[in-house]
């Protein structure tokens, strides 16, 4: 048996590393100098060529190298039957819940307000804090996580989803009462997986129904958002501005209008970065399951997406 690592543009020794310690005897082929394909029985994935496990004629599962599994399931050539796995690691969740933390901290408290007035050599004292009640769509693990630390900041958070819940610990609004979510909040956070549902959910109908002066933070995926609807709501002085960590191409081109858009601040999807220490194991857990027939760990549902 052999495992396929296929992760263009991303170096992959310290996962072949920790896999080694782990089940030593695992051959590893490493994309694109994959010499033996029939021999693959396992692929492990990062934004993959599309079409590109279909060469594997005897491939029994695929595993995300990270929490998303957006780019294995859009993936119109593997098979339906073929079982998908995904990586759950608590610093993923520790890493993104700090930097959602960082951004609506730095909302509240105004820091680009003061970082521009530190250019320009203003002291203004007034008015250093901005009231803010936080909307997190997508209150999975990721999410939960996020609301649980907000509130323990003293911030009023509330939470939205496309399947029921209850009993959570705070407000919560489904699917069909996305506008009375909204009307609550004045930071948006977005932490829904990628789906058909969720695909160009940040829209300007959405930002349309925003009170004004929302703050939007993007930590999804880059698909969630429509780009020039973004920027039509940030020029307009509806939205107030927006902190984004994902992007419909990555790296972003660099002829995009948000490298040069005063109100938004991005950085290079650095928000929660798998960690090869805590998700190889994972990896090497579920070949083992795979081979002795028993039930995979973090299964991905098809037909939810995640």
């Amino acid at each position: 048996m052999s495992l396929a690592i296929i992760c263009p543009g991303k170096n992959p020794e310290a996962w072949i590393k920790v896999i080694k310690q782990h089940k030593p005897e695992l051959e590893i082929q490493v994309y694109p100098n994959i010499s033996a394909p029939d021999k693959v029985e396992v692929a492990m994935v990062w934004q993959h060529p599309s079409g590109i496990l279909s060469e594997f004629k005897n491939l029994k599962m695929v595993s995300s190298m990270g929490a998303g599994v957006d780019h294995i399931l859009t993936d119109e050539s593997i098979s339906k039957d073929l079982p998908i796995v995904r990586i759950v690691d608590e610093k993923l969740t520790w890493s993104m819940t700090n930097y959602v933390v960082m951004g609506v901290l730095n909302f509240h408290r105004q820091i680009e307000r003061y970082r521009q007035d530190q250019k320009k050599k203003v002291w203004d004292m007034s008015n250093p804090e901005i009231p803010v009640k936080v909307g997190v769509m997508g209150v999975g693990a990721l999410g939960g996580d996020v609301v649980d630390k907000l509130q323990y900041l003293g911030f009023p958070v509330m939470g939205y989803g496309f399947s029921e819940k209850k009993n959570l610990g705070f407000p919560y609004y489904s699917k069909n009462q996305l506008h009375d979510f909204l009307k609550e909040i004045n930071v948006l956070v977005c932490l829904l997986p990628l789906t058909a549902d969720t695909e160009n959910i940040l829209n300007a109908e959405l930002f349309e129904a925003c009170n004004p002066g929302t703050f939007v933070v993007n930590v999804a995926r880059g698909k969630h958002l429509v780009d020039e609807d973004l920027i039509s709501a940030l020029d307009s002085d509806h939205l107030a501005g927006a902190l984004l960590d994902v992007y419909r191409k990555e790296p972003l081109p660099k002829d995009h209008p948000f490298w040069d858009h005063p109100k938004i601040q991005f950085t290079p999807h650095i928000a929660s970065v798998t960690n090869p220490e805590a998700a190889a194991p994972q990896v090497v857990e579920n070949i083992n399951r795979m081979e002795q027939n028993l039930p995979l760990q973090n299964r991905v549902n098809r037909d939810k997406g995640y």
